[in-house]
């Protein structure tokens, strides 16, 4: 019985690992945003333009646009910062970065407000019924 693991076909060096292959293919690969033209056999040249995308992180502030709605809808700021987490989804699904964090500022602004404005009626709240106004 002969062992397979050692077998080697007759080639030497061995073939490298494809993830060695893989790095060296990013190596030689241009930088995103540059055009490279290569032909093919049975038609014209073609064009192929990569294009990266700057961030693909954009935060929508969900959670916080959430807890916002449930808790401290302040003038319902909570309710209008959800609605902006939302469309930050919708345009990230879109691929539509720019707008994504255009409506991504707009959330955060909607979800400071809200937190800060309901959080300040709180402490007053709570001041006052801690030291209630004199009886007439």
């Amino acid at each position: 019985m002969e062992n397979k693991a050692y077998k080697s076909e007759g080639t030497w060096p061995l073939p490298q690992c494809k993830h060695t292959l893989e790095r060296e293919k990013k190596k030689t690969k241009p930088p995103p945003g540059t055009v490279s033209v290569a032909t093919g056999k049975s038609g014209p040249p073609v064009t192929v333009i990569e294009i990266s995308p700057e961030t693909t992180e954009v935060n929508d502030y969900y959670l916080w646009s959430i807890f916002n709605f449930v808790y401290l809808n302040f003038c319902c700021l909570g309710f209008i910062a959800l609605a902006y987490s939302l469309k930050v989804r919708d345009k990230k699904l879109l691929n539509d970065l720019t707008g994504a964090v255009e409506d991504a500022k707009t959330a955060r602004a909607f979800n400071i407000t809200s937190s800060a404005l309901a959080t300040l009626c709180i402490i007053i709240l709570l001041l006052w019924l801690r030291s209630p106004p004199a009886h007439y």
